[in-house]
């Protein structure tokens, strides 16, 4: 049995399928003209370069663009960010970025209820985390997206079928983000100054801790669900 339900009008049919419509006209464009040069950072640096004063929007709107519509890895984007803006600006402008799309993630799920999740993501997704957000709550969600690896966009997504504010939503993803994004991003500013061996190293970490994350989900699922119980009152 499925956790969630929704029941979904005519008007909210037109305004999810408009939705879909366009995230694959935008998948279509991003994958044959831009994603073989965005997966280049020198490439993607010299591209975003190109727009000067309107670099920074530029770059914020990739990195919105890449959590709705996924794409383009958030990661090297961020490490493109440090290597472009630095790390400070380059902090800024990610997390600016990552939270304004996980915003708009969550508000499609919120307004158009479980559809919006169910169009975007493969059923054995939504099984695996039908329910998972209401049942570890704020602290383990927050904790969830901390680690790499994870399919946080996912998440992102299916918080929206919870009752948690928008507000309350943020904090979590702002918190959840930083860790990873700060050393991803701390890293790209370490190559655009030639220190290879640090940058390296830096990106050796979070490989490795992405790995793990990706192959040991249920495990780590399974971990937060088990601490979340013991600290809720």
């Amino acid at each position: 049995m499925k956790l969630f339900s929704s029941t979904v009008s005519r008007t909210q049919k037109v305004v999810i399928l408009s939705i879909a419509v366009a995230g694959t006209i935008a998948l279509y464009l991003l994958s044959h003209q831009f994603l073989p040069n965005l997966l280049d950072v020198t490439t993607l640096r010299q591209w975003i370069d190109s727009f000067g004063i309107f670099a920074p929007a530029i770059f914020v709107l990739l990195q919105t663009t890449q959590v709705i519509f996924a794409p383009i890895p958030g990661q090297l984007l961020a490490l493109s960010g440090g290597y472009v803006f630095g790390p400070f600006y380059g902090t800024i402008y990610s997390l600016l970025g990552v939270a304004i799309g996980s915003g708009i993630a969550f508000l499609l799920t919120k307004r158009h209820g479980r559809p919006v999740v169910e169009r975007v993501f493969h059923e054995d997704m939504i099984a695996r985390f039908d329910g998972f957000v209401d049942r570890v709550g704020l602290v383990g969600f927050t904790a969830f997206i901390m680690l790499p690896g994870l399919p946080d966009d996912a998440v992102c997504f299916i918080a929206g079928l919870t009752e948690w504010r928008l507000r309350t939503f943020m904090v979590a993803i702002i918190i959840g983000r930083f860790p990873a994004y700060v050393l991803t991003v701390y890293a790209g500013g370490e190559f655009a100054s030639g220190r290879f061996v640090v940058g390296g190293a830096l990106i050796g970490v979070l490989v490795v801790f992405s790995i793990v994350g990706y192959l040991k989900q249920d495990a780590i699922l399974d971990w937060i669900s088990r601490i979340e119980r013991r600290i809720r009152p």
